[in-house]
């Protein structure tokens, strides 16, 4: 799992473009630009050379700059005496621009793209087209990168796509058309949304980010909402303890437990909520619930709450402050009824976490819900899986953009997140984090071996722990997220919900060593 190799930022198509516009208005020629870039994608491209003692390399070049990243990368790798051959799209003296210089700049054969073959290659670099890309791909083009990815799949040679494997969208990650499967990939400056979305990031390889010139006050321009999920991103906001602290100085987190067939979800939750960081848990029982959970906890503790009033009164206690509930809750009127009494007016700020049966209890009335959270004491935090999003925000408009391309994960949450007045964390292996005031982060990798059963209660009981202790509940949301994905990769195969919790001091050491 990657943990600190990309820049925080994360930028669309156009603001990438705009980062290219200024720094060449402030003087840096494009071409400067595109040389270092080339430098990069050479350096790339030898050293899978030299693992595979390869010699041979096809570049294939589209009509725009990204095309000409490919010429100057072919010139690069020539004089470094491999045996290169390009191939175009499109002639080289129909280019425009700073492209058309980069396509002067080799000198050698260019053979049409559309016909030739991949014989005797060792390494193909994909220059065709970057993250500009905004229609689907079809006809030839679509027909050379199938032809493409058949030849690395029956050869298991490689290959390597210069910013973004083309036909994926850099914005969305959704694919268009057709898209390379690329085994590294070389992006500049900062990656793109698309690099981390899925699908594209499934054909993206390995990723890297060159610096290239572009300078990072340029961001002081773009001012970009969407992040990395990583420790860079929200690490200074993270509460750690002090040798004059205590338990109650770290946040009371009040778990809710469903009835007595339905216990376990809950009891992750508090668990994980005490990993997470908070000074004490309370796991809010009905009584015919509290049999079955006191064997099961030790340093959790054990109140009865029946009912939405029973609940109430555990929650008129001042130090509770967050609470968390779904988990094995049951769905139905019950449900909507206790979490419309976690989320009651109050004069004490209480934090809440809703995930599971709570989000799904109000599928056919997601204004009760809405009405709920805008009423609640303090921030509330969204955790719907795929089905559980769709269920509670199917009135969305989540068709496709003016362009063609699919709404992407990224703007759905934060749709959804306006729409509904709380965070949210869309969960899945490309986990987004959103909040209303459009901030975002997307999650870089996270272990398949998370698809259990338990794993998203535990996750509920990581953010109740992170906003007891009074972290700022955007930041505390990508927090758990990474925290959680870090346990699981520290684990590895055979994972169980338990494993994560078990494993989360391991990631809380991981970051008490990353200074803010």
């Amino acid at each position: 799992m990657p943990l600190g190799p990309y820049p925080p930022e994360l930028l669309t198509t156009a603001q990438m473009a705009r980062a290219d516009r200024l720094t060449i208005e402030s003087g840096v020629a494009g071409m400067a630009l595109m040389e270092k870039a080339a430098a990069a994608i050479a350096a790339a491209a030898t050293a899978f050379l030299v693992k595979t003692a390869g010699r041979r390399v096809l570049v294939l070049c589209g009509p725009g700059n990204n095309g000409g990243d490919g010429y100057v990368a072919a010139r690069i790798l020539r004089s470094q005496r491999f045996k290169v051959r390009v191939a175009a799209l499109t002639p080289p003296d129909t280019l425009n621009g700073d492209a058309r210089l980069a396509a002067a700049s080799w000198d050698g054969r260019v053979e049409d793209a559309a016909t030739c073959d991949f014989k005797g290659v060792d390494l193909v670099i994909d220059a065709l087209f970057g993250t500009g890309l905004a229609r689907d791909l079809d006809g030839p083009t679509a027909e050379l990168i199938l032809r493409l990815n058949a030849w690395r799949e029956e050869t298991k040679q490689k290959v390597i796509a210069i910013d973004i494997p083309s036909g994926v969208d850099g914005t969305s990650g959704a694919i268009r058309g057709v898209a390379v499967q690329a085994d590294s990939t070389v992006t500049f400056f900062r990656l793109k949304c698309g690099h981390l979305l899925l699908p594209g990031r499934l054909r993206c390889g390995t990723i890297s980010c060159a610096h290239i010139g572009i300078r990072s006050n340029v961001l002081e321009k773009i001012q970009p909402q969407t992040f990395v999920n990583e420790p860079a991103a929200w690490r200074d906001a993270l509460r750690l303890p002090g040798v004059e602290g205590h338990k109650y100085a770290r946040g009371h987190a009040v778990v809710v437990s469903g009835g007595a067939s339905h216990t376990g979800a809950a009891r992750l939750s508090a668990l994980a909520a005490l990993r997470g960081g908070a000074g004490l848990v309370t796991l809010a029982t009905p009584q015919e619930a509290f049999a079955i959970n006191a064997p099961a906890l030790t340093a959790v503790m054990l109140r009865v709450a029946d009912g939405p009033a029973g609940l109430a009164a555990l929650l008129e206690d001042k130090r509770k402050n967050v609470v968390a509930l779904g988990p094995g809750l049951g769905v139905g009127e019950a449900s909507c009824a206790l979490v419309e009494a976690a989320l009651a007016p109050s004069k004490e700020r209480r934090a809440a976490v809703l995930d599971a049966d709570a989000l799904t209890s109000f599928a056919l009335a997601p204004d009760r819900l809405r009405e709920a959270i805008r009423a609640a004491p303090g921030p509330v935090v969204l955790t719907p899986h795929g089905g559980e999003f769709a269920r509670l925000f199917h009135g969305q408009r989540w068709e496709r953009t003016i362009s063609g391309a699919p709404i992407s994960k990224l703007e759905r949450t934060r749709d959804a997140a306006r729409d509904i007045g709380a965070i949210v964390i869309f969960k899945g292996p490309d986990t987004v984090v959103a909040a209303p005031d459009g901030r975002a982060s997307i999650l870089a990798e996270a272990s398949p071996w998370l698809a259990t059963a338990g794993s998203g209660d535990v996750l509920t009981g990581i953010v109740a722990g992170l906003l007891a202790q009074g972290m700022e509940p955007f930041a505390a949301a990508s927090c758990a997220v990474w925290m959680h994905a870090a346990a699981a990769d520290d684990f590895g195969a055979g994972l169980i919900a338990d494993d994560i919790i078990d494993r989360l001091p391991a990631a809380w050491r991981r970051l008490v060593s990353i200074q803010p």
